[in-house]
C-alpha cells in the first residue's frame, strides 16, 4: 500500500534527525525544534520510529513524555480547571500507556527494562495525580449536587440532558429538582460534564492497571452519599439487636420511615447509582462497573435489609401485625427492583437476602396469627363480665380481624404459601369458595366462640348466661356483616350465627320467665286461697327478676328492644288472664288492690326498664 503524505513527511523528519543528530543530545534538540514547528512531529512519534528495538528510542520517548507529564504534575492548580490542560494531560498519559505496552514484550533486555522502570515510575506518579483529580471532581460535583438532591423529596427528576458549556461546575449548571407524580424516574446524581470527565479518568486508570484504586476511590465517595441520603430520610443506622430493643411505639414510627426510605432507595437512589456507575465506567469490562456498584450500594442495602430482618425475627405479638404487613407489602412490591437493580453476579447475595427476608416476613405474619389463636385460647374464664355484657376479648378480636382484612389480598398470599385452602379440612357449607384466609378466619371465630361458651358457664343464672352469649354473638354477627369479613366468611356463616343468637334468645326467655309463668298458670276452677298465694309469689318473683335483669346489660339497642318485646309478649298475656280470673272472684272484686301490687301497665313499664345495667326501684302500687 502506498504511504500517505503524512507518513512520508514523518519518514523524512526521522531521517534528518538521525543524520544531523551526531549525539543523543543533538537529536533530542532537533526533535524539539520539529515538535514546536508542527504537532505531527511530536517527540514520541518520531522517537518511537527511530528503531523498532533501539533502546534509545524508548529513552527518548520516555524523556519526552516525562517533560509533557511533569508539567502538569508540578502544577498546584487542578488540571481539570481547564479543558485544554486536561485533554493534553490525558493524551500524554495515553501515549505513556501505549509506549509501555508496546515495549513491554522486550523487557527482557536490560537497557529496555531500565527505561521501562522509569516509565512505570512516571506512570505511577501520573496515576496518583489522576486519583487526586478524580477525587477533586467527585468531591466538587457531590457537594454541588447535595444542595439540589434531597431524597426526602420522594418525587423528583433532574434536567441533565441540556447542552453544557465546556465547564460544568458553575452555579447555573447545577441540576434543579422538579416534582413528579411517581417513582418511575432516574436522576443524574452528578452533572453530565463531571460524569464525562470522571469517565475519561477511569478509562486511563483501568488501562494502566489502577482499576482497583479507581473503584475504591469512587465507591467510598458514592457510598457516603447513599448513607447520607438514608439519614436525610430519617432512617438511622441500627444493629439488629438495637432494633429489637426499641419500644414498640418508637419501632412503629421507624417502620413508617423505613417504608418511605426503601421506596426512595430502590426506585430512585439505587437505580440512579447503577446508571452513574454504568456511565462513568462505560466501555470498560462490566465487572468494573458491577463491582463498583456493589461496593457503593451494599452498605445502604444491608442497612435496609437488616432493619426488616430485625422486625421479622422479633416478637410476634398480635398488635405488630399491621406494621409487619407494611414491611411485607413493601418488600413484595420492591422485589422486582431488587431483581433488576442488583442483577449482576456481585450483587447476587443482596438479591438472595432480600428474597429470604421477604419470605421471613411472611412467616412472621403466619406466626402472629398463631399467637392470636393462643391469646384467645389462654384468655382465662375466671371472672364473669358484669351484667352479661360484651366481653373485651370479643371486641378485641373482631376489631382486630376487621382491620386485618383490609389487607386481605396480602394475607391470602401469605397464608396460601404455607397452607393452601384446598389442603384444609373446611366443614363449612359456604356459598362462596374457601380460601386460605377464610379458613383461617373461620378457625379463629371457632376459637372465640369456644372461649365465650366457657366464660358463659361462670354465670349461675342460665338466663344471664344466655344474655351474655346473645350479646357477644350479636356483636360478632354485626361486625362480620358490616365489613369484608362477611364476604370472606360467607352468607351461610352469617345465617348460622344469626340462628345461634335466636337460640340464645329462646334460652333466655325460658330461663328468665319460666318461674313467673308457672305461678300465673291456672288449673281448675278459681280458688281464693290459691289465687292469693299465687299473687304473693308473682309479686315476689317479679320483683326478684326485675331487680336482677335491670342490672343486666344489652348494649345493642335493637336487641334490647327485641328482648323487651318478647318478654312482654310472654308475660303480659298470662298476667292479664290471671288478673281477670282473680278479679272475677266475689271476695276480691271490690278490693283487688289489696293484693295486686303491679298493674299491667306497671309490669309493662318495668319490662321496658330492663337491660340498662342500673340499680332499679321495685316500687309498684302503694
Amino acid at each position: 500500500m502506498a504511504e500517505s503524505g503524512e507518513d512520508k513527511l514523518i519518514a523524512v523528519a526521522r531521517h534528518l534527525a538521525k543524520t544531523l543528530g551526531r549525539t543523543d543530545t543533538m537529536t533530542d534538540e532537533f526533535l524539539q525544534i520539529l515538535t514546536s514547528f508542527d504537532g505531527r512531529f511530536s517527540r514520541d512519534k518520531l522517537s518511537d520510529k527511530l528503531s523498532d528495538d533501539d533502546p534509545r528510542s524508548l529513552d527518548l520517548a520516555i524523556k519526552s513524555l516525562n517533560r509533557r507529564i511533569s508539567t502538569f504534575l508540578s502544577s498546584d492548580r487542578p488540571i481539570w480547571s481547564d479543558s485544554a490542560d486536561s485533554n493534553a494531560f490525558l493524551d500524554a498519559v495515553d501515549d505513556l500507556i501505549r509506549t509501555i505496552r508496546d515495549w513491554d514484550p522486550m523487557a527482557g533486555e536490560k537497557a529496555i527494562a531500565t527505561f521501562l522502570a522509569h516509565a512505570e515510575d512516571l506512570l505511577q506518579r501520573a496515576m496518583l495525580r489522576l486519583e487526586d483529580e478524580f477525587r477533586t471532581l467527585i468531591e466538587q460535583s457531590s457537594c454541588a449536587d447535595s444542595a439540589s438532591i434531597d431524597p426526602r423529596r420522594r418525587n423528583l427528576s433532574f434536567d441533565s440532558d441540556e447542552e453544557e458549556d465546556d465547564r460544568y461546575g458553575e452555579e447555573d449548571r447545577i441540576p434543579v429538582a422538579h416534582p413528579v407524580s411517581d417513582y418511575d424516574i432516574v436522576i443524574d446524581a452528578l452533572p453530565s460534564g463531571a460524569i464525562s470527565d470522571l469517565h475519561e479518568i477511569a478509562k486511563r486508570m483501568v488501562a494502566a492497571g489502577f482499576g482497583k484504586e479507581c473503584s475504591h476511590l469512587y465507591s467510598s465517595y458514592r457510598r457516603d452519599f447513599l448513607e447520607e441520603s438514608l439519614s436525610r430520610l430519617g432512617l438511622q443506622k441500627r444493629s439488629i439487636e438495637e432494633v429489637q430493643k426499641m419500644a414498640w411505639s418508637d419501632l412503629e414510627d421507624e417502620i413508617e420511615r423505613w417504608t418511605a426510605s426503601a421506596n426512595v432507595s430502590l426506585r430512585i437512589l439505587f437505580p440512579s447509582e447503577r446508571r452513574l456507575c454504568d456511565r462513568i465506567f462505560a466501555g470498560l469490562p462490566s465487572s468494573v462497573s458491577d463491582h463498583c456498584f456493589m461496593e457503593v450500594s451494599r452498605g445502604a442495602a444491608i442497612q435496609l435489609l437488616n432493619f426488616a430482618d430485625a422486625v421479622a425475627i422479633g416478637t410476634r405479638a398480635p398488635e405488630r401485625l399491621f406494621r409487619v404487613l407494611d414491611l411485607f407489602e413493601t418488600m413484595r412490591d420492591l422485589m422486582p427492583e431488587f431483581e433488576s437493580v442488583f442483577s449482576d453476579p456481585y450483587c447476587s447475595v443482596l438479591r438472595t437476602e432480600a428474597g429470604t427476608i421477604w419470605k421471613r416476613l411472611g412467616e412472621t405474619i403466619r406466626g402472629i396469627f398463631m399467637e392470636l389463636e393462643n391469646l384467645i385460647r389462654r384468655d382465662p374464664a375466671k371472672v364473669a363480665v358484669p351484667g352479661g355484657g360484651l366481653h373485651p376479648i370479643t371486641r378485641y378480636v373482631l376489631n382486630y380481624l376487621r382491620a386485618a382484612v383490609g389487607s386481605s389480598q396480602t394475607l391470602e398470599q401469605v397464608l396460601e404459601e404455607s397452607n393452601p385452602a384446598s389442603a384444609r379440612n373446611d366443614s363449612r357449607s359456604s356459598s362462596i369458595p374457601s380460601t386460605s384466609l377464610s379458613v383461617q378466619l373461620d378457625w379463629i371465630m371457632e376459637l372465640l366462640e369456644s372461649n365465650l361458651e366457657a366464660k358463659a358457664k361462670l354465670y349461675r343464672d342460665p338466663a344471664l348466661s344466655a344474655v351474655f352469649l346473645m350479646n357477644n354473638n350479636r356483636y360478632i354477627v354485626q361486625k362480620v356483616r358490616d365489613s369484608e369479613l362477611g364476604q370472606l366468611l360467607g352468607d351461610d356463616w352469617i345465617r348460622k350465627h344469626l340462628a345461634k343468637v335466636r337460640q340464645h334468645h329462646t334460652n333466655y326467655q325460658r330461663g328468665a320467665w319460666a318461674k313467673v309463668l308457672a305461678v300465673l298458670k291456672l288449673d281448675g276452677p278459681p280458688n281464693l286461697k290459691v289465687l292469693k298465694e299465687k299473687v304473693k309469689l308473682f309479686n315476689l318473683y317479679f320483683e326478684e327478676i326485675y331487680r336482677a335483669q335491670s342490672t343486666w346489660i344489652v348494649a345493642d339497642e335493637q336487641l334490647r328492644t327485641e328482648l323487651r318485646i318478647s318478654a312482654g309478649e310472654t308475660l303480659l298475656p298470662a298476667y292479664r288472664n290471671f288478673l281477670g280470673r282473680f278479679q272475677t272472684l266475689p271476695e276480691t272484686a271490690k278490693n283487688s288492690e289489696r293484693y295486686i301490687r303491679y298493674s299491667l301497665e306497671d309490669v309493662d313499664s318495668k319490662i321496658n326498664g330492663l337491660f340498662l345495667g342500673t340499680s332499679p326501684s321495685t316500687g309498684g302500687r302503694k
